[in-house]
């Protein structure tokens, strides 16, 4: 594994910044990168100090994903049975649900090309904002393989509707910021260089909200997003509810009524 392979930044305010660390080969992932990628995230997920993560890469580019050298000797060597393929798999998409499943919010500050398994792990995240070099990749599709990888299938319809995303993932043509933005697929583009800086500045307006509501609020909007408009509504007072019954709505009402900015306490911890 490359040394330092994931550099975890604790910025000291709630937001940890987490840089893929690999800029000489667009930081592609090998077997050991991907585990470490679930590891951190889960450790991360963990911690009650951490309020919203920033995900971004080393140098020139986001994540290239997979790197190719790797799978193509194994590829010829042989020997790799179903069980032992789908294995691999499941292991590779699980750093996927790893980024995904965080109670905290994840913005991902795309700083090139992310490609493969590096837009799955682009499209987890709750928000994208992207660098004017920045650029979406579906690769699977142009290499014999199915455009359905680490979650892709999932998130891009979602995110820009299905015939439009149908076309993107049947082609594997590439989206380019600008066009990233206008479907809807990242928030906000910025000049190169400045991503991390605008991540930054969302990730500072996120802390301002409470803890409990802001990781409320990601879980409600994703468990929301296939439930039924009668579930959604269900989960939404229950949640609700619970808000109103803990130390940051009340905190929050009485920085209100006196004008100054709330004094949030770190999430309580099992």
């Amino acid at each position: 594994m490359t040394e330092q392979a994931m550099l975890i930044d604790d910025r000291g305010d709630g937001t940890v910044l987490v840089t893929i660390n690999r800029p000489e080969r667009l930081n592609a992932l090998d077997d050991e990168m991907v585990d470490e990628l679930s590891r951190t995230f889960d450790a991360l997920g963990r911690d009650a100090a951490c309020r919203v993560i920033i995900l971004t890469g080393a140098g020139r580019g986001f994540c290239a994903g997979m790197e190719m050298g790797a799978a193509v000797t194994r590829e010829a060597g042989g020997g790799l049975g179903p069980d032992v393929r789908f294995a691999r798999q499941e292991r590779f998409s699980a750093m996927v649900e790893a980024v995904r499943s965080v109670p905290q919010p994840v913005i991902a500050a795309v700083n090139g090309a992310a490609a493969g398994s590096g837009m799955g792990i682009a499209l987890a995240a709750d928000i994208r904002i992207a660098a004017a070099s920045a650029s979406f990749h579906i690769a699977a599709v142009k290499i014999g393989l199915s455009a359905g990888e680490c979650g892709i299938s999932f998130h891009l319809p979602r995110y820009v509707g299905m015939a439009r995303a149908m076309e993107i993932m049947l082609t594997g043509r590439p989206i380019r910021a600008e066009e990233a933005a206008a479907i809807g697929l990242v928030t906000r583009v910025v000049a190169d260089g400045e991503v991390v800086d605008a991540a930054l500045e969302v990730a500072e307006a996120i802390c301002a909200n409470s803890p409990f509501g802001v990781r409320m609020t990601k879980r409600v909007a994703w468990a929301n997003l296939d439930n039924n408009f009668t579930e959604a509504i269900a989960l939404e007072n229950r949640t609700q509810i619970l808000a109103t019954m803990t130390d940051d709505s009340r905190e929050a009402k009485l920085a209100f009524v006196e004008k100054r900015p709330p004094r949030f306490a770190p999430p309580a911890t099992a």
